[in-house]
């Protein structure tokens, strides 16, 4: 007879069931179900069932039945809900068609004293192993060839640099390795025109770590320099003769006018399409070179070759300190320095900067060296020195006039204790503060940009441009073209992304 009036008759499970069980242990309680049963049930709806059944471990069953009623009454609940779930897992798909794992555990394997529960949890373990996060690796074409590696090396009065870098857009390129160390290969140069035992010691001892990062990668095409240290010590050969020696590393040294148009080089992404003039400078260690560049309406690839004139002063922040002392500066001395440049710049023949203006907001400053990135840094008020942060930075002028003045306030312990500036820069940064107020008085200026950039960039600029290394068209990662073929792979720009601590340190500021 049907319960409560209802006239629906419930068809007998299989015995594989719950209620079965439980007949056999003579425990039917709430999970069994009534006596009278519809045998003409069609075979293939019991297969199906029974296939869903067997999907449930049967220790579950076994610990539920030992249990009593209630936990008999609990199991079988689980085990409807089981089935419910096993419909709906049919229409949960994952990639490749495979299905999702569950999230559901044996109830058996969660209790401690159900001597089955280890066995219960080994069976579904398998269905919740994790799956891998990148399911597809990114498309490669199989034509694609590695970006060829391009390495420059700079070895300045004040600091050694070195940087690896491959291309990726045109007239940009991707860091891969960079070191620098302050040598201070022209400490007392200025006095005996030497390089003391002291100064080549040390700098050998930097080239040596730059041979192995160079001799750890396979480098298309390097190019390594000295300036003016080397340039115009009496024994700066015999010092390169000792580089080469030791290291392996044959260094060339340059002349002031190839150190310009590198310098230059370096900088040519910060030069705005609508800038029509430029008076850029790189304040180095013992030299400081200064270009005046005029572009008009057919603006060419390279920037350098836009310079019309060009200069470079042999005083640099070592120099300059050197004669004027760095570690205590007063308004007095620091004066005498602004001085002694402005002497120098009166030598240099160059267009007034009404003709460089030309009446509109064409013409700005761009200065690539320690000295303007230091200010950046103490402007920005930075608690570390962050390049991203202030390369193609705008500085105004009272901006500029303010930072200056700030340093000039401070003693060597505050300069020293400034993360922007530290105690290997805070005898050289004033030095380098009175070069820059020189020429600003010679090209006053609304508004100068900072480039942590310098000669390693342009070194690296003019080699991939002569090997035609942005002509070459690479296929993109990640992403098909419509006509089956590769697009050009979109590089980053020349220095972004995250470094080490020590790439980010090879970058703070160039020449200083």
């Amino acid at each position: 007879m049907p319960r409560g009036g209802k006239g629906k008759r419930r068809r007998r499970r299989p015995s594989g069931s719950p209620s079965a069980v439980a007949s056999q242990f003579g425990q039917a309680g709430e999970a069994g179900r009534p006596a009278g049963v519809d045998v003409a049930e069609p075979a293939r709806k019991r297969k199906r069932r029974r296939r869903t059944k067997v999907a449930k471990p049967q220790g579950q069953v076994v610990a539920a039945v030992s249990g009593g009623n209630v936990e008999l009454f609990e199991a079988a609940i689980t085990d409807k809900k089981g089935h419910k779930r096993s419909k709906k897992a049919r229409h949960r798909r994952g990639l490749q068609g495979r299905p999702l794992a569950s999230n559901g555990k044996s109830h058996a394997a969660d209790r401690p004293g159900d001597p089955r529960g280890a066995e219960a949890a080994a069976a579904a373990q398998p269905a919740q192993a994790p799956r891998p996060q990148n399911l597809r690796a990114p498309f490669v074409a199989a034509s694609e060839a590695p970006a060829p590696l391009y390495a420059a090396l700079d070895l300045g009065t004040n600091n050694c640099r070195l940087l690896v870098a491959q291309p990726t857009r045109p007239g940009q390129f991707r860091v891969v390795d960079a070191f620098s160390r302050i040598v201070r290969l022209g400490e007392g140069l200025g006095a005996s025109g030497r390089l003391s035992d002291d100064a080549m010691e040390r700098s050998v001892e930097a080239l040596k770590i730059c041979a192995a990062k160079l001799n750890a990668r396979s480098i298309r095409r390097r190019r390594l320099i000295a300036t003016e240290a080397a340039r115009s010590a009496a024994n700066g050969e015999t010092f390169l003769k000792r580089v080469a020696e030791e290291t392996g590393l044959e260094l060339e040294i340059i002349d002031r006018e190839t150190e310009a148009r590198l310098a230059v080089s370096g900088c040519s992404s910060l030069v705005d399409r609508e800038t029509r003039s430029v008076v850029l400078f790189d304040i180095g260690g013992g030299s400081s070179e200064i270009a005046i560049i005029r572009i008009g309406d057919n603006r060419s690839s390279r920037l350098a070759n836009h310079i019309t004139h060009w200069t470079s002063l042999p005083v640099g922040v070592v120099t300059l300190s050197e004669r004027h002392g760095g570690e205590h500066v007063t308004p007095q001395s620091f004066e005498a320095m602004v001085r002694e440049v402005e002497g120098m710049l009166a030598r240099f023949d160059s267009p007034p900067v009404e003709a460089l203006a030309n009446g509109g907001d064409g013409f700005h400053l761009i200065g690539t060296s320690g000295t303007v990135t230091t200010l950046a840094g103490v402007h920005l008020d930075l608690p570390r020195y962050d390049r991203r942060k202030v390369d193609g930075l705008w500085l105004s002028d009272d901006e500029v006039s303010a930072m200056q003045s700030r340093l000039l306030s401070w003693d060597f312990a505050a300069r020293a204790a400034n993360p922007c500036i530290g105690p290997d820069r805070a005898d050289l940064v004033l030095a380098g503060c009175a070069i820059l107020e020189a020429i600003r008085r010679r090209w006053p200026s609304t508004r100068m940009r900072v480039a942590d950039r310098g000669l390693r960039e342009g070194l690296l600029t003019d080699m991939m441009a002569d090997d035609g290394a942005w002509r070459r068209a690479r296929p993109r990662r990640h992403q098909r073209s419509f006509n089956g073929g590769s697009a050009n792979l979109e590089g980053n720009k020349a220095h972004e992304g995250n470094r080490t601590h020590e790439g980010n340190k090879a970058h703070e500021g160039n020449k200083i």
